[in-house]
């Protein structure tokens, strides 16, 4: 993109090219302003989190993208979340029924905050990769003969239960309304 932002379009009207580097010219511009906010809001969440809820970045895997969408999802109250199993489908994790006839299984569940249902898979992802007591659950679920979504439904629900342990026991600080 630095390239496109620094083209001289030369007169408009006179080439099809002259156009077509005013409007890339125009795209790199605005690619570079959007970038740059974009990373200034990204500094701003990572320090409101960390005044928040240091207790949930300091847990390998979660950073400021992910702990704020749990941070979002529990609210301002996490006390208003009754249980765990309340929490869980908060965030979409919750188990469903989907038996039929002799097969006993569970579905992932489509309701709930999607953003925080899509931070509690990629750290399900990521401890899929580096955790070595995930890879034995992983393992151990194959075995049983569970198909990848559902390992991964069943991760996730299990990542909930820790993180609801955390969010509701640890102190959150609450953000300063006045902050810049």
């Amino acid at each position: 993109m630095p390239v496109a932002a620094a083209f001289r379009p030369g007169p408009v009207l006179a080439t099809s090219l002259a156009a077509t580097k005013l409007a890339l010219k125009s795209l790199a511009g605005r690619y570079q302003r959007l970038s740059a906010e974009i990373a200034t809001l990204d500094t701003q969440l990572a320090q409101f989190v960390a005044v928040a809820a240091p207790a949930l970045l300091a847990i390998k895997g979660v950073g400021p993208d992910t702990a704020g969408a749990l941070l979002v999802a529990a609210g301002d109250d996490p006390d208003r979340l009754r249980s765990e199993a309340a929490f869980a489908r908060l965030c979409g994790v919750a188990p469903l029924p989907a038996s039929s006839g002799k097969t006993t299984r569970h579905r992932l569940n489509r309701g709930g905050d999607r953003d925080a249902n899509r931070a509690l898979y990629l750290l399900a992802l990521g401890r899929m990769g580096w955790d070595s007591r995930t890879r034995d659950a992983v393992a151990r679920r194959t075995a049983e003969g569970l198909s990848k979504p559902e390992i991964i439904r069943c991760l996730k629900r299990y990542l909930a239960r820790d993180l609801y342990r955390l969010l509701t026991t640890s102190q959150l600080a609450p953000l300063p309304l006045d902050s810049p």
